[in-house]
């Protein structure tokens, strides 16, 4: 019989991997919602839904490994991490969909979000306030006006799967929607620095990579806290706050 391994368990989701099957666990029905309707309207390979009885998801596992992990080095090649942006690129091509997105906020919304984050984490003491203040700096090119377009919303290397050189799937699609396409390229390569420039390469287009930097900035401050409270160690080797200290 297989074993259930626990992939990710907090208060507000878990997931479940049985064999090939992970079953998903959340408490929030539209993140459910949103994830089978995303995986039925992009133009990029993902997992197949088995069965969705509400607050369960249920899906196959699908061929290859992870991309990456944030802490860790990536043993893929250089033209997977290509194809991975030109994945990307795909997705962000895609007609627009019918939901605004989870994270869609303007920049003043974004930016009263960020200095909020930024004050509690100096206050309660989780971060040195020069670690903050810089790159409160750095992150100030992310908070402006942007075109819209199918995002992932949570893009992370270890949610897209190779084979080789080729994309076999992306998976958790729980906050796509509408967004902006530098923060799927930011959190695809966060932690991965050295592999931007195969990413853009294939995504095969001028992007501004200064803003790319300032969400790793932005997402790793709006970040840190919650893993903490969730029981994540943001301060592990190459994870959030080494991003932080590599902006210093």
């Amino acid at each position: 019989m297989d074993e259930v391994e626990v992939v990710v368990a907090h208060s507000e989701r878990a997931t479940l991997r049985v064999g090939d099957v992970f079953l998903k666990v959340d408490a929030d029905h539209a993140r459910i919602d949103v994830e089978v309707e995303a995986m039925a309207l992009v133009p990029v390979p993902t997992p197949e839904v088995l069965w969705r009885r509400p607050p369960a998801l249920a899906i196959a596992a699908v061929p290859g490994t992870a991309l990456g992990r944030l802490g860790q080095p990536s043993t893929a090649s250089p033209a997977a991490w290509a194809a991975a942006g030109a994945a990307v690129r795909q997705l962000h091509e895609a007609p627009l969909p019918p939901w605004p997105g989870r994270r869609r906020r303007g920049p003043d919304e974004l930016a009263a979000e960020l200095d909020g984050e930024c004050e509690l984490l100096v206050a309660n003491g989780v971060l040195p306030a020069d670690l903050v203040t810089r790159n409160r700096q750095v992150a100030e090119a992310a908070i402006r006006a942007w075109t819209p377009v199918f995002a992932h919303g949570d893009l992370q290397a270890e949610h897209v799967f190779v084979d080789g050189d080729e994309i076999t799937g992306i998976i958790d699609w729980s906050e796509a929607g509408r967004g902006d396409a530098l923060f799927d390229l930011a959190t695809l390569t966060l932690g991965h620095e050295e592999h931007l420039g195969d990413v853009i390469a294939g995504y095969g287009t001028d992007v501004d990579l200064d803003v790319i930097r300032a969400w790793w900035s932005l997402r790793s401050l709006l970040g840190v806290r919650w893993l903490v409270e969730h029981g994540f160690d943001p301060s592990a080797p190459g994870c959030e706050i080494d991003v932080l200290r590599s902006r210093m």
